[in-house]
C-alpha cells in the first residue's frame, strides 16, 4: 500500500513563503513524475509545477518565478518551495506521485490527502 503524506501548509501574509513537502511511502518499486496540483474553493484542481526522475520540471505560468520544486530520489520526497506569495495562491495543494509497486505493474498515479495553504492579504 502506497501512502503520500504532505506537511508545510499553513497561513502567510501576501509576501511570504511556505515549503511543502510530501513523502511516499510503502510499496514502491520505482517513481516517474512527482508533482504539486492545487484546488481552489469553487475551481478545479490545477496543476503548480511537476519535476521529472531526471528533474526536469514544468511550472504553470503564475507559479514561474515564483515556486520552485524538487526532489530527493533517495527518500522518495517532493518539495515545492512558494515565495512571494499571493492571495490568488490561496488553496488545497495536493502532492501526486506516478510510480508502479512492482516491476511488473504500470504506473498510476498517487495522491496525497492535502494541505491547506491560505495567503492573506
Amino acid at each position: 500500500q502506497v501512502q503520500l503524506v504532505e506537511s508545510g501548509g499553513g497561513l502567510v501574509q501576501a509576501g511570504g513563503s511556505l515549503r511543502l513537502s510530501c513523502a511516499a511511502s510503502g510499496n514502491i518499486f520505482s517513481i516517474n513524475t512527482m508533482g504539486w496540483y492545487r484546488q481552489a474553493p469553487g475551481k478545479q484542481r490545477e496543476l503548480v509545477a511537476s519535476i521529472t526522475t531526471s528533474r526536469i520540471t514544468n511550472y504553470a505560468d503564475s507559479v514561474k518565478g515564483r515556486f520552485a520544486i524538487s526532489r530527493d530520489n533517495a527518500k522518495n520526497t517532493v518539495y515545492l518551495q512558494m515565495n512571494s506569495l499571493e492571495p490568488e495562491d490561496t488553496a488545497v495543494y495536493y502532492c501526486n506521485s506516478r510510480l508502479r509497486e512492482t516491476l511488473w505493474s504500470g504506473f498510476r498515479d498517487y495522491w496525497g490527502q492535502g494541505t491547506q495553504v491560505t495567503v492573506s492579504s
